[in-house]
């Protein structure tokens, strides 16, 4: 299959790896980063919501085990996943990959790191669309699942 036809979503998983490294490299895009008055309760913060978001994105890959692909289209003979961390979003990885990217923007006390963790947001919730029709296509049971299961955050969206 040609990776330019962009038929299992590539060009999705290329803009969320440039979107990715962005994020880590935020703090030393900002000069600003880290200076001032020492905020310990922020890094606190910023670690605990970051390993929450690691925690959450690992126990989406872990469900998926091999049916986990890095693209959006999802792999032939897979079935569909709605338990586990399936059962509280359904993008779990993509809900921690945010979560994990907020917390180092709030660790490193970044303005820049934390407009490109909305921006990375704004671009999941696009892929997960892409993603969701896909799914529906694939899985008869998955439009009964979307309606009871929230999309990125628990009981809101």
């Amino acid at each position: 299959m040609n990776w330019w036809r962009n038929r299992r979503g590539e060009g999705y998983v290329a803009v969320q790896a440039v979107l990715m490294a962005l994020v880590a490299a935020g703090p030393w895009i900002d000069p600003g980063t880290g200076s001032g008055d020492a905020a310990p309760w922020l890094l606190a913060a910023g670690c605990v919501v970051g390993a929450a978001g690691v925690a959450l994105a690992s126990a989406g890959a872990w469900a998926l085990g091999r049916k986990l692909t890095p693209f959006p289209h999802p792999r032939e003979g897979a079935t569909l996943v709605a338990s586990g961390a399936y059962s509280v979003v359904r993008h779990p990885i993509y809900a921690g990959l945010f979560l994990a990217a907020l917390g180092w923007a709030l660790a490193w006390r970044s303005p820049i790191t934390l407009v490109l963790t909305i921006i990375l947001l704004a671009f999941l919730d696009i892929k997960s669309r892409r993603e969701e029709r896909w799914l529906v296509e694939a899985f008869p049971a998955y439009a009964d699942y979307r309606r009871r299961v929230k999309k990125l955050v628990p009981f809101v969206y």
